[in-house]
């Protein structure tokens, strides 16, 4: 599998020039699946959801003229034949991922399966937006936008070998400022990328490769 994990999606030349050269081909040649359910355990989620799908956000995904573009939302794939979503799956160029409540999401890569068919879908592009870049990495902290609240560490999907700390020095994220996310990434058990919403972590076959045109720190432990 190849990843794009950002903090904003596609926000700007760099980072979608970055997603063209992972897919091989240009995006109104390819095909995508998105998946909403980070959204869902907020007030006001079906609408933020169907804002996500329909491309009526800040966080440009849905809408960049994709060839195809279907819904696999997790939280049903349980009750669905597992061949029909699987099908589709594998049959996608890339996985767009919203972002929302992080620990929701990745119980739900887990329950629903997906988690574990990942690994195998070895020309799929993942693609994630804050929450869904998050659930990724082996270990992930989340505050909840609150700088007041303690900062919780949890089990990622360990898809990718490092943490991801997004939104930096973002006026909306007051928990995200530089000073306090080197806080907080001295507690993550794993290097970790701080990430503003101009920048992007492209990953190959382990490769590594940052894709900026604002600002990002990488914390080694």
């Amino acid at each position: 599998m190849k990843f794009l994990l950002t903090s904003a999606g596609i926000k700007n030349n760099s980072i979608r020039n970055a997603l063209v050269d992972l897919l091989g081909k240009p995006i109104a040649e390819s095909s995508a699946l998105c998946i909403p359910t980070a959204l869902l355990p907020f007030p006001g989620g079906p609408a933020m959801a169907y804002r996500f799908i329909s491309g009526a956000t800040a966080n440009p995904l849905c809408e960049l003229g994709w060839k195809s573009l279907g819904v696999l939302e997790l939280t049903a794939l349980p009750s669905i034949q597992a061949e029909y979503w699987i099908a589709a799956v594998r049959e996608a160029d890339a996985l767009l991922v919203s972002g929302g409540d992080v620990f929701y999401l990745g119980r739900w890569m887990r329950e629903s399966g997906l988690a574990d068919l990942l690994p195998s879908l070895r020309q799929t592009v993942y693609v994630g937006v804050s929450a869904g870049s998050m659930v990724t990495a082996p270990i992930f902290g989340e505050t909840y936008d609150d700088p007041n609240r303690p900062f919780v560490i949890d089990k990622g999907l360990g898809l990718v070998d490092f943490a991801l700390l997004p939104h930096v020095d973002h006026p909306a994220h007051p928990e995200s400022s530089m000073a306090r996310v080197a806080r907080m990434a001295a507690e993550v058990p794993a290097p970790t990328y701080a990430i503003d919403d101009q920048t992007a972590i492209k990953v190959v076959d382990g490769a590594i490769e940052v894709v900026s045109e604002g600002h990002w720190r990488l914390f080694t432990r």
